[in-house]
């Protein structure tokens, strides 16, 4: 086993970008852990959250930390508590590694722990040849599933995670943001048997790669009335449900319209700073608008969840990836998603393991 590998770590607390070392230490497991062998990871919009260092990231990241938490790979090594496990496993990684001990967890809810410690950021995650995980928050991944779909198992979890909150079968939905999530969102919302589903975006690309992953409609919000739009089509009554990716306030206002009343608001993508409600009392109390949020995904469920959408007709993987960059080019990944590329970025520690 190598005692050095190469990794991107976030090394000082405020706006800045990682830094590449090729002498960073190998992991050493504890007892309960696994060391995983990297095969690839997808860069997050939580990831740019950190390097721009937002109120989030100031809340709960202390660097130095190794980024990156979508990943899958193969284990290597166990601790010697590990019994479920086995070297050649392959895996990919629950981020929300749960206390196990607090109210949520022992109320069947680990993945809100009051506890929570999360894997590429509180602690140190997977931009790296090696990384260490404690072995319950890994996912045995089936054998003829691509590494490169694995690591959107963590990602695309929220987006599934936000159909499930929003109870989908035989409704019509309104997915607001179409990019990875939001596109896979889409395509789980088709697979649990919404009756219609309309997505919408400001990026046209988006929208069409939308249609080709399932939605029915698809809109321009930036180039049309969206809400009276959705009158037209649901004879003035407005959607069962509103899943919103974006976590910006224009388009949470605008999806709340949307909506029915007694429909449902799922919220999960993460506002940037503050969020208004431009008209609480009618747009949400009067009609009786259930607005919830979501936080990644439910363990296990989601993962199974999104591994039946992943074999279904509507998800297109090639439609999620967006680019493919051996580690060590991470700047072009990072400038591909400043300039608003659509899709995934993925590194890899082994640039041999690019699909061509």
């Amino acid at each position: 086993m190598k005692k050095q590998m190469r990794g991107l770590v976030k090394e000082i607390a405020g706006p800045s970008g990682l830094v590449y070392h090729d002498d960073l230490p190998v992991p050493e497991i504890g007892d309960d852990e696994v060391l995983i062998k990297v095969h690839c990871t997808a860069i997050c919009g939580s990831d740019i959250h950190i390097l721009d260092w937002d109120a989030w990231s100031e809340k709960r990241i202390k660097p130095p930390v190794t980024l990156g938490h979508e990943v899958a790979g193969d284990i290597v090594a166990m601790g010697k508590n590990v019994k479920d496990r086995k070297c050649g496993d392959r895996v990919s990684c629950e981020t929300h590694i749960p206390c196990g001990e607090c109210y949520f967890c022992k109320n069947g809810m680990p993945h809100i722990c009051g506890n929570i410690q999360l894997f590429g950021c509180t602690q140190n995650g997977a931009f790296a040849e090696y990384t260490r995980i404690r072995s319950d928050c890994t996912f045995l991944l089936d054998d003829d599933l691509p590494y490169e779909a694995a690591c959107m198992f963590e990602p695309m979890g929220a987006g599934v995670h936000g159909v499930e909150a929003a109870d989908v079968a035989g409704k019509i939905v309104l997915v607001n943001g179409c990019g990875p999530i939001g596109l896979t969102a889409v395509s789980a919302s088709k697979t649990f048997g919404a009756k219609k589903v309309i997505a919408c975006d400001l990026l046209d690309a988006r929208l069409e790669a939308a249609k080709e992953m399932g939605a029915d409609l698809v809109f321009n919000s930036g180039k049309c009335d969206l809400v009276a739009e959705v009158r037209k089509l649901t004879d003035g009554i407005g959607v069962d449900a509103a899943i919103d990716i974006t976590g910006a306030e224009a388009a949470i206002n605008t999806a709340l319209k949307c909506l029915r009343a007694a429909g449902r608001m799922v919220c999960v993508g993460l506002p940037t700073k503050p969020v208004t409600l431009h008209d609480m009392t009618d747009d949400l109390i009067y009609r009786e608008i259930q607005l919830t949020g979501v936080s990644g995904r439910l363990i296990w469920q989601t993962w199974e969840d999104f591994a039946k959408v992943m074999k279904g007709p509507y998800y297109k993987l090639d439609k999620v990836i967006g680019g493919c960059f051996a580690l060590e080019d991470y700047e072009k990944a990072l400038e591909e998603i400043r300039k608003g590329t659509p899709g995934k970025m993925l590194l890899f520690p082994n640039a041999e393991d690019i699909r061509k």
